[in-house]
């Protein structure tokens, strides 16, 4: 007897179709969810990123995240080159629990890597603070409120 493969994959987004999935998670979560306006949740880094999408085996779209790198990425993060930044993470309600979250990060750091980065910068609601530093990132400065909501500078070493 076979065993069935993984409820969902995770998957760098190649195509049209995967980044309008994305934008649709992010609506979801950011948007309805958390009440943050739809003009701070999609910017200008939205056309460069590396977006990075979870898809259950029928295709339906769990959770989304994004990868700046360059210019983009030191905004962020205090103007390293060698380091990127993870951003708009997104799980919808129904697939939380599952690991998504965890896998996207993943993902996001395997395209780090890829690129050659050093280092993967993120900018953490508090309340996800644990989830982070279960997964390597550690929490540096002080608090600071984005969209509202407050949050802390995060970074984790690639090796």
């Amino acid at each position: 007897m076979s065993t069935p493969g993984p409820a969902y994959v995770t998957r760098v987004v190649e195509d049209e179709a995967d980044r309008q999935a994305c934008f649709a998670v992010r609506k979801e979560v950011f948007v309805v969810e958390q009440r943050v306006p739809e003009d701070l949740e999609y910017d200008a880094y939205d056309a460069t990123a590396v977006h990075v999408l979870a898809v259950r085996r029928d295709g339906e779209p769990l959770g989304t995240g994004r990868l700046l790198t360059g210019e983009a990425a030191a905004v962020k993060n205090g103007g390293a080159a060698d380091v990127g930044a993870l951003g708009r993470l997104a799980v919808t309600k129904a697939a939380r629990g599952l690991g998504v979250g965890a896998a996207l990060v993943r993902a996001v750091e395997d395209a780090a890597r890829a690129r050659g980065l050093a280092a993967v910068d993120l900018h953490a609601q508090t309340h996800a603070l644990g989830f982070y530093e279960r997964l390597g990132y550690v929490a540096y400065g002080p608090e600071f409120l984005d969209a509202g909501i407050d949050h802390r500078a995060m970074r984790k070493a690639l090796v």
